[in-house]
């Protein structure tokens, strides 16, 4: 067989990172997949403007994501005042926690309830996703616990139900139900945004364009676009009067 330079040019290249013709096919037939499956939402955001609780508000719920998925979930199961409180735990996990604990709501029963709620919502929101993609975005100190929860199946002598209830058990026995709630609601926030576009001026006119660039620094995938009031504001910041005067 004739080879041409650049079919070696290629293969070598190729065999920098896969060591047998097998793992390259796997890749191909990973990559083919993961074409087919649907597009991870994407949320474009601009003129921020330094406001902060806005920004930290939006962020959190996901541009609206977390309630259009909740209430296509759970139209016929929960009603609309659960629907709410189930988004504000989401949201808000480590406030709406503490609230519920105050008010001595935090009953087994209702963990039970919130947490199979949340199990249900994010396996609906990872289906869009690789299993591996998905087992990235899991906090790590439950990651093993998570993907068991998530990809648990059906099966004729119910052994994937029964696993799947000794796991809650043993959460609630070891005083772990806040923190798995709150690793939940992390993971669910995650995959309902798969991409954040920042469209122009983060700074100006507000007192916390700092607090969103730390949070930006967190983020787990997005993209910048600076605006005219950023560039003053790096302009000011290396000392040009005209930007200085501008600001």
């Amino acid at each position: 067989m004739n080879i041409t330079d650049d079919r070696i040019k290629f293969l070598r290249l190729l065999s920098e990172k896969y060591r047998s013709r097998q793992q390259v096919c796997t890749e191909i037939i990973n990559l083919q997949a993961i074409l087919n499956l649907p597009k991870g939402t994407e949320h474009f955001m601009s003129d921020l403007h330094g406001e902060y609780e806005a920004f930290s508000h939006i962020l959190n719920n996901s541009a609206g994501v977390i309630r259009e998925k909740v209430d296509m979930l759970f139209e016929e199961t929960l009603t609309p005042r659960e629907r709410s409180s189930l988004c504000t735990l989401i949201y808000y996990p480590e406030e709406k926690l503490e609230k519920i604990n105050e008010e001595g709501r935090n009953t087994e029963e209702w963990y039970r309830f919130v947490l199979q709620n949340l199990i249900d919502l994010a396996k609906m929101l990872s289906s869009k996703y690789t299993r591996s993609k998905v087992r990235k975005a899991m906090p790590s100190e439950y990651s093993y616990i998570l993907d068991e929860l998530l990809h648990a199946q059906a099966d004729e002598d119910n052994n994937q139900f029964v696993y799947h209830q000794k796991i809650i058990d043993t959460l609630l026995k070891l005083g772990e139900g806040d923190d798995f709630i709150i690793a939940l609601s992390s993971l669910i926030k995650r995959l309902a945004v798969d991409h954040l576009h920042i469209v122009g001026d983060i700074f100006d006119r507000g007192e916390r364009p700092d607090a969103i660039l730390n949070m930006l620094m967190q983020h787990h995938s997005l993209d910048i676009e600076w605006g005219n009031h950023d560039i003053l504001w790096m302009g000011a910041a290396c000392g040009s009067q005209a930007c200085i005067a501008a600001v």
